[in-house]
């Protein structure tokens, strides 16, 4: 897994984290010479340096200091709670890559092997055909070329190998999957959920649905796994491989193939475009520690560099065929843009269940499905879509000011009471106009085109918005909590780090990127499987979805190159 002199494979990934770990892990175990290209440093398993430190073993309490956050993270810090010392080396800084702004948009990235499959937050939820059918209801943007039926079995066959917690309910918008036990709620959380579906029955509190380890099968999690020990420090990097990552599943398993290459500090510049095949020859690189360019060949090629990362090398991939951007006839690459968006939810204190504790730091709380727009008796008349809430609840010490010593040390070491939090998160529609796009005028270190972001929120996601926080606060007080607190400050596109759908699948080449099989309409050998592929966002954390997608995408490659298609 280090570079390699070899410039011809079977395949090519681009990209090392969610979608191009499992592309590169299908690829390989399917007898493909498979070679991953990242743009950043290696890292292998277990090289995650602050995994086992304490808080206090750490610089400044964990903190940053403001110098340091001015001099190298200034649009990173925009979310506060973000950039620690922690995690600060799986973090981009923003002096060293940087980006330009039409409307405010806050890129979360860090560059090395695993990508932000090291820093995920790791929930899985399905689709399911409330979103797949959206937009040809509504008349929104294009329909996807899908339906639930066509990717559930991507679901089943990924799920256990992935390693999926939770609790099956029988809800139609989040279908069930193929769960490990749950990682059960704690009393508090339990009181929430009786209380809540007493009040609310179409609203369901649920253990989060998580790619943690609840238990552990060798047999089939595959690679450098083990299970969850409840430390909750997963966005350090986990050196019992207890959630699912490059790093802990893909990878090795690719690697015992003895068909992988991991190629570390290779900036694709761009996909190769023959004009008299119609197809894709391989990619063009920048190394980046010897600024050498260099070529590679293969015969497929699976771009999963993220949704920002895979566009921006299809929108630099020009030629008289396509002057526009590899397979963007269509003028819909770069377009339609989306995230999710939170800053609104609610807290409150629960002052019942006193004597009940918990044991150990689960690495989730709970989760409580989207409810409106489900059918006529939930519609909303004021705007489309939905929300989702995660939460948890803790006993919270108190820290009385003014108080030091063992006085201090007696009342902190007192469990304090319940608070119940919850944040919720909303889709997105698929504008046009929130797109990305490259700056030819403006170039990086490396000579590749700054990228310009213009994306918002608009007036269904305002709407949207009220109404989440106003049943976030519903909830709370069904439950019985006092001292409620709301909040509805708006992110930007992008602090969620679920962008999606700036290359996205659909039936007609006029309007879209890619058709059903997440393959670009125009050439045939060049895949996209990540998140730039979606036609709608849904609730639902997507990277499940990715993942099924990928394996999908990459079982249809090899039937068509064994039948002689590609």
């Amino acid at each position: 897994m280090e570079k390699s002199d070899s410039k011809d494979f079977d395949a090519i990934v681009i990209g090392s984290g969610i979608s191009g770990g499992y592309a590169a892990m299908e690829l390989c175990k399917k007898g493909y010479k498979t070679i991953v290209l990242e743009r950043g440093r290696m890292v292998r398993h277990g090289e995650y340096p602050t995994a086992n430190d304490d808080i206090w073993e750490l610089p400044y309490q964990n903190r940053v200091p403001r110098e340091e956050i001015e001099q190298h993270y200034n649009k990173q810090d925009r979310l506060p709670w973000w950039v620690r010392q922690d995690n600060k080396h799986w973090i981009n800084k923003d002096d060293e890559y940087p980006y330009e702004e039409d409307a405010r948009f806050d890129w979360i990235r860090g560059h090395h092997v695993g990508g932000r499959s090291l820093m995920w937050g790791r929930h899985c939820y399905r689709f399911s055909d409330l979103d797949f059918e959206a937009n040809k209801k509504e008349g929104i943007a294009i329909d996807w070329p899908i339906r639930y039926a066509d990717i559930e079995p991507w679901y089943d066959y990924v799920e256990p190998f992935v390693g999926i917690s939770g609790q099956a309910e029988g809800l139609k918008q989040v279908p069930d999957g193929k769960f490990l036990k749950p990682f059960p709620l704690n009393a508090a959380e339990q009181h929430l959920r009786e209380s809540v579906a007493q009040k609310y029955p179409g609203r369901v509190v649920t253990p989060g649905r998580v790619a943690n380890l609840s238990e552990y099968d060798p047999e089939v999690h595959k690679g450098n796994r083990g299970q969850c020990v409840v430390r909750d420090r997963c966005w350090r990097g986990c050196p019992f491989g207890a959630y699912f990552s490059s790093q802990s599943a893909t990878l090795p398993v690719a690697e015992e193939t003895g068909n992988l290459t991991v190629r570390p500090f290779s900036i694709v510049k761009e996909i190769v475009y023959d004009e008299d095949s119609g197809n894709a020859t391989g990619v063009r690189l920048i190394d980046a520690e010897s600024k050498e360019e260099i070529e590679i060949s293969a015969r497929i090629i699976f771009c999963c560099a993220s949704t920002v990362g895979s566009t921006a090398i299809l929108l630099n991939s020009r030629s008289e065929a396509f002057p526009n951007g590899l397979g963007n006839s269509s003028g819909e690459l770069g377009h339609n843009m989306m995230d999710h968006h939170y800053g609104m939810g609610a807290a409150g204190i629960l002052p019942k269940l006193e004597d009940s504790y918990y044991s150990g730091r689960k690495p989730v709380g709970f989760y409580i499905p989207r409810f409106t727009n489900l059918d006529e008796e939930t519609k909303q008349s004021d705007y489309l879509r939905g929300f989702g809430y995660q939460g948890s609840a803790q006993r919270i010490p108190e820290y009385p000011e003014g108080v030091i010593g063992e006085e201090l040390k007696e009342i902190i070491f007192q469990p304090g009471s319940w608070q119940i939090r919850m944040t919720c998160f909303g889709e997105l529609l698929p504008y046009h106009e929130n797109r990305m796009y490259l700056n030819f005028n403006k170039t990086d270190q490396y000579g590749i085109p700054i990228i310009t972001f213009d994306a918002k929120l608009r007036e269904n996601e305002e709407k949207l918005r009220e109404h989440g926080v106003q049943c976030a606060v519903e909830m709370l007080e069904a439950a019985g909590c006092v001292n409620i607190t709301s909040s509805n400050n708006a992110t930007a596109v992008g602090a969620c780090i679920h962008e999606m759908g700036t290359a996205r699948m659909g039936h007609d080449p006029d309007t879209s990127v890619l058709n059903r099989w997440n393959q670009l309409h125009e050439v045939p050998n060049v895949f996209v499987t990540d998140g730039s592929c979606m036609t709608s966002a849904g609730t639902q954390n997507p990277s499940i979805t990715y993942m099924a997608l990928t394996a999908r995408a990459v079982d249809y490659a090899d039937s068509q190159i064994s039948n002689g298609t590609l």
